[in-house]
């Protein structure tokens, strides 16, 4: 694995739990830990599990007793890790989004496409997808519970950046991150409502905003779960990055999509929701409360017609007979260790696993023409 920061603790427990609650047909080890700084990363690697240690990610690659790489680093190392992974034969798993733009996004697609070819796996790591309510979802939308889609709408809101003396962490620098809450953001709502209607986005019209454009310099960089880091003395830097991302967009068989994100929405914490409205019924998610999905049923007598919470913890709904009994619910790392189990699962069937680098090649050029439009005064823009 490349990288140890917050996903980097998430992707570690993923890899640690999955061969134990799945069955799964290959074992992973976890061989070789990747960063920048020796003395975190040797810490890391200690509280994780990682049995070895290296500053240079060139050698996990050289090496033939690694097979995977796991890339979640920020997004400018992203292309030039993950390209000289596949043309080495090795299997990559890529945090998204799968690039900082989407030119570096469809080299990286172009080489998992020729990997492909050799019998080598790519995948970009929108975990969402992955939770038990949101994969259910999707079942039920293709299974027809809720007619013609029509509608979606879809936020995904935090408040870790509502302090204008928050720090200035690479999150918040284009050359590190390409885009704020549209790439951080953003790409999740726009993945998860894809997937989810079946549906792809055709055309946007967005707005980018910065609301605080200078930060104090980051003392020192985030560790484990923590998005921010300490503030330093006083100096600030700017902020190159958006903090809301507004859009409008146009799927697919008309069917109309409103999105919002934003690290400053005071009193969300991690609030991605995302309703789907049909001409049979409607259904509504929300991350705060991952264990539930609400259901309408049009159909119904109107004395019965209303919102219906399910609960989705049996062992019949997706990933949950591996878990605990019915009513024992799952949370936030859950959705990685079901990431790791059909990556692991694909890689053994030598199949495709989902979502592919040219999924996530075709998220950034939804959120590049998000850019292009919020450049040109809102000006409704084609994805390419």
């Amino acid at each position: 694995m490349v990288g140890h920061g917050f996903m980097g603790a998430a992707h570690s427990q993923a890899w640690r739990v999955a061969p134990r609650f799945f069955d799964l047909p290959l074992q992973p080890e976890l061989t070789l830990l990747v960063g920048r700084d020796t003395g975190r990363t040797a810490a890391a690697a200690s509280k994780w599990g990682w049995a070895e240690t290296s500053t240079d990610w060139r050698e996990a690659i050289a090496r033939d007793d690694i097979d995977v790489i796991d890339i979640v680093t920020p997004g400018a190392a992203h292309a030039e890790i993950a390209i000289a992974a596949l043309q080495a034969g090795k299997h990559v798993l890529c945090e998204k989004p799968l690039a900082n733009t989407a030119e570096e996004a469809r080299a990286m697609a172009d080489a998992a496409a020729d990997a492909e070819a050799n019998g080598v796996r790519a995948m970009v790591g929108f975990t969402y997808r992955r939770l038990p309510a949101t994969t259910h979802a999707r079942n039920l939308v293709a299974g027809g519970a809720v007619g013609t889609v029509r509608q979606v709408r879809a936020v995904y809101l935090q408040d870790w950046l509502v302090d204008p003396d928050a720090p200035l962490t690479w999150r918040l620098q284009q050359e590190q991150a390409g885009s704020g809450v549209l790439g951080d953001l953003a790409a999740h709502a726009v993945d998860l409502a894809q997937y989810i209607t079946g549906h792809r986005l055709t055309q946007v019209s967005g707005t980018l905003e910065t609301l605080v454009p200078t930060r104090p310099l980051a003392a020192e960089s985030p560790d484990g779960a923590v998005l921010g880091g300490a503030p330093g003395t006083g100096e600030r830097g700017p902020v190159t990055v958006d903090d809301v991302a507004l859009f409008t967009g146009r799927f697919e068989d008309g069917v109309l999509g409103s999105f919002e994100a934003s690290r400053m929405a005071t009193g969300r914490k991690n609030a991605l929701r995302l309703e789907v409205s049909g001409t049979l019924g409607a259904l509504s998610f929300d991350l705060e409360d991952l264990n539930f999905l609400e259901f309408y049923d049009y159909t119904a007598p109107a004395v019965r017609q209303g919102f219906t919470r399910i609960m989705v913890t049996e062992p019949t709904h997706p990933y949950v007979s591996a878990w605990w009994p019915a009513g024992h619910s799952l949370g936030y790392e859950h959705g990685f260790v079901h990431q790791a189990k059909d990556f692991v699962e694909a890689i053994a069937a030598g199949t495709q696993p989902s979502p592919s680098f040219a999924d996530g090649l075709q998220v950034q050029e939804v959120l590049d023409a998000v850019s292009a439009s919020a450049g040109k005064s809102s000006v409704w823009t084609p994805v390419a």
